[in-house]
């Protein structure tokens, strides 16, 4: 009898063991495991008939569906909000000691410059006649990395350059210092600062709480995000200024929390006063033409810009006149900046035909590829909801992100837009 049941129990022992093997495997990835598990990218990758490689299709549409649903909530965000054009932004990085932490691989520090260098590309993309400065807090001390300026090669050669973390973080000596350059911003500027916080404290040599009420007096946005978790103090900033605070959870979310805040935001109510800027448009100086630059107080052959008000040379576009104070602006930029104030409609997705007798286009009206059918697992099809052109999900990011135009509504002339 106790063989029999010691057999009954090795064979349920082996059957539950079983169990709890097929348990784990089912078992959906922690948040650590999946950081090492998206590593693997190899693996998300099939071959087609043609031999070529392409995405795992349940990888792809999770992406498909994230993007449409990022994308819908910004339109319904964007709705009737009046947003400023011309931003004064300064990053503010944290690179006390608490940036060596190594949770973010390789480091906090690494994964923030990564993350910057992508960060103010994007902005420039997007915001052309906006102004971005960087400062760095090290050993309760900020001071500033680079000016205020709207080229973005010199603000990621300065950061490369200067990746040491050391001592501790001070969130009010960060605030005064940049309050002091912002305050001295014209009011059609929008003056805003983004804290890229790495400690769980800061030590200050004074009270925090009236450099936030500066702040909010002088009507800078401030905004956090966030590498290790909540703090009281971060979070209350933002209530005051009106800016956003977020914390995160990896890479990937830390630049995806980083990349919103391109985008310009929505004007505080009781400052958001229309004002009329004047501008001047430079002309390019002549090749090989030998003038002093106003910027860098240096002689210079050839190239860069001659204001139309002073006859003063500015090295790049945008910027403000040293000898006038001009703002100078060239009409592309002006161009680019429109599309914030009239954004492309997002495309609805087509999941049936309307009627059995409408036949549906068998090409994508951009690229000219073939589209899958309407409620196919393989792809998405998507339509404008004014010119009713088809579209495939290539051509749907390239158009919201990059073009900011239908191209089937500009060909269209008879549609009202």
């Amino acid at each position: 009898m106790e063989k029999e049941n010691k057999k009954k129990r090795g064979a349920h022992g082996e059957e539950d063991e079983e169990e709890d093997e097929d348990g784990e495997e089912g078992k959906e990835l922690e948040a650590w495991e999946r950081a090492y598990a998206d590593e693997r990218s190899w693996e998300t990758l099939q071959e087609d008939e043609e031999g070529l490689l392409n995405l795992d299709k349940k990888h792809q549409q999770q992406q498909q569906r994230q993007y449409r649903r990022r994308l819908q909530s910004a339109a319904a965000a964007a709705s009737n909000i009046q947003r400023g054009l011309i931003r004064y932004l300064y990053i503010v990085i944290d690179f006390s000691r608490a940036a060596a932490e190594k949770d973010f691989k390789p480091n906090r520090m690494v994964v923030v410059a990564n993350c910057v260098e992508a960060f103010v590309r994007e902005f420039f993309d997007q915001n052309p006649l906006s102004q971005l400065g960087i400062v760095i807090i090290k050993n309760g001390v900020a001071h500033r990395l680079t000016d205020l300026s709207g080229s973005p090669e010199s603000h990621i050669k300065a950061l490369g350059n200067n990746l040491e973390c050391s001592g501790d973080s001070s969130l009010q000596n960060a605030l005064d210092l940049v309050h002091g350059y912002l305050s001295q911003i014209p009011s059609y500027g929008h003056r805003e600062v983004l804290v890229l916080y790495s400690a769980l404290s800061t030590c200050d040599p004074g009270d925090i709480m009236e450099s936030i009420k500066k702040c909010k007096d002088s009507k800078m946005r401030c905004s956090v995000v966030g590498l290790s978790a909540e703090i009281y103090i971060c979070k209350h900033l933002c209530e005051e200024t009106g800016g956003n605070y977020s914390v995160a959870i990896d890479e990937s979310h830390f630049k995806d929390l980083l990349l919103e805040h391109c985008p310009p935001p929505p004007a505080i109510a009781e400052f958001a006063v229309a004002s009329l800027v004047k501008m001047g448009f430079p002309q390019r100086g002549a090749e090989g033409v030998i003038s002093i630059c106003a910027c860098h107080k240096e002689v210079k052959i050839g190239g860069g810009y001659t204001c139309p008000r002073c006859k003063a040379r500015v090295c790049e576009l945008p910027t403000e006149c040293h000898i006038c104070g001009l703002t100078l602006v060239s009409s592309p930029h002006l161009a680019r900046s429109y599309h914030h104030l009239f954004p492309v409609t997002p495309f609805e997705e087509v999941l049936s035909r309307t009627s059995s007798n409408d036949r549906l286009p068998r090409t994508c009206f951009g690229c000219q590829q073939f589209l899958p059918n309407p409620g196919s697992k393989v792809g998405v099809r998507l339509a404008c909801p004014k010119c009713k052109h088809h579209f495939c999900f290539d051509c749907d990011i390239y158009i919201h992100e990059s073009l900011h135009n239908c191209p089937g509504c500009e060909s269209s002339p008879a549609i009202t837009l």
